[in-house]
């Protein structure tokens, strides 16, 4: 078990994602069967709620670094129990609103403030591997979750989903309390002169966001194109859906830490990406024939794309880590965070859409675009984060040996 402040984040991490994997199993059926809301209205209002915590993301990040990363990460998990707990009051799309818009930026605060917190707390070649320590810890809570909420499920009553609601609302507070107990952030001094957003004039560091944003419909493409495809375009039998996903998990968990080495500088960690783009191209390429093949080699095919993508996404993660962090001026962490998840969030914003496009509606050479823009998506970063290099007023922290 880690120690000191990795300790608390992580023992606050899984606790936080016990809630979280609560909320993501039964929030749908929630809203759409207890709270008002139709289908339509559910996707709408929570593409709302995604736009307001992408547009949120550094103004949030700026004041982590101001008024203090650590009080800033608690006000906003303390904000976001109150929300969700608000949450049992929805009955319809506009209390939903109401409540779900102050809760995406209460979300946007916590994760640039957790981003700023990360790079004070933790030394410079060890914030790349807490990431990737916290994102074991996340597939493990959400997973944990995931199975708690299959109880609802089970008893399917207004009062059990509820009860997941309001459990969900405690982890927060729970994880409010441990974080309390770090180290308090020191604020970071108002710059005399020039704009107060940096992040979003700092054009080497916008490009890589958005080749990061691109890289990232790589979720998409796991979690929503990947199961309709293997269920309505190849022969293989539905449980595979849930083989693939099981696998996802597990490989995450015990793999993430390992992929994450050496990616601690930027210069590494671009490597890293390009290496993620050509495992999601051969990840595409492998879904492709599966819809070609029949039986044991359509499974095989699958499986193996499956470990492949994997793959890509531990080495996309940490490359993400180590060059937010890398690239970020020492006194703005916490609003280069903030512009760092606005690529992945608008990337996930966007996946559903273009992926079932290109793979469903295009088949075989959909799956193959796809692949080709992760592979050049990948390509273009070292090139990109070199630049971005040259451009700094600062040097990134040397890595330990």
């Amino acid at each position: 078990m880690p120690t000191g402040p990795l300790r608390l984040l992580v023992v606050a991490q899984l606790v936080n994602t016990l809630g979280t994997g609560l909320w993501m199993v039964t929030s749908a059926l929630y809203l759409t069967r207890f709270a008002g809301l139709t289908i339509a209205q559910t996707g709408a209002a929570l593409t709302v709620a995604a736009l307001v915590c992408l547009l949120a993301s550094v103004p949030m990040g700026y004041l982590a670094d101001r008024a203090g990363a650590r009080g800033v990460l608690v006000a906003g998990l303390v904000a976001q129990a109150v929300g969700t707990a608000a949450l049992v009051l929805v009955d319809s799309v506009w209390t939903y609103l109401l409540v779900a818009v102050p809760l995406a930026i209460a979300d946007a605060a916590q994760r640039g403030a957790k981003g700023a917190v990360i790079a004070v707390a933790v030394p410079a070649d060890r914030r790349v591997h807490t990431r990737a320590y916290l994102r074991s810890v996340t597939n493990v809570g959400i997973a944990a979750g995931s199975a708690l909420a299959g109880v609802a499920l089970a008893v399917d009553t207004r009062p059990a989903f509820m009860a997941l609601i309001l459990a969900d609302a405690l982890t927060y507070l729970i994880a409010a309390a441990l974080l309390s107990r770090l180290a308090p952030v020191p604020r970071t001094a108002k710059r005399p002169e020039g704009p107060r957003l940096i992040a979003l004039r700092d054009r080497p560091f916008l490009a890589f966001v958005a080749l990061d944003g691109l890289l990232s419909t790589h979720f998409g493409v796991f979690e929503v194109a990947l199961p309709l495809w293997i269920a309505h375009r190849t022969d293989a039998p539905h449980w595979l859906i849930a083989v693939v996903f099981l696998t996802n998990t597990t490989v995450v968990v015990l793999l993430q830490v390992r992929a994450a080495r050496g990616t601690d500088h930027p210069t590494g960690a671009a490597r890293a990406a390009r290496r993620a783009g050509l495992a999601l191209f051969a990840a595409c390429a492998l879904y492709a024939l599966s819809g070609h093949a029949h039986h044991t080699v359509t499974i095989t095919l699958l499986v193996v794309g499956a470990l492949t993508h994997v793959v890509g996404e531990l080495w996309h993660s940490a490359s993400g880590w180590g060059i937010s962090f890398g690239l970020a001026p020492p006194d703005a962490q916490g609003q280069f965070q903030g512009a760092y998840a606005i690529g992945m969030q608008f990337g996930q914003m966007l996946a559903p859409l273009v992926v079932t496009t290109l793979a469903l509606g295009w088949g075989g050479p959909g799956w193959l675009l796809l692949g080709a823009t992760f592979a050049l998506a990948g390509a273009a970063m070292p090139p990109v984060v070199a630049w971005a290099l040259r451009n700094r007023t600062f040097h990134p922290e040397p890595v330990a040996a």
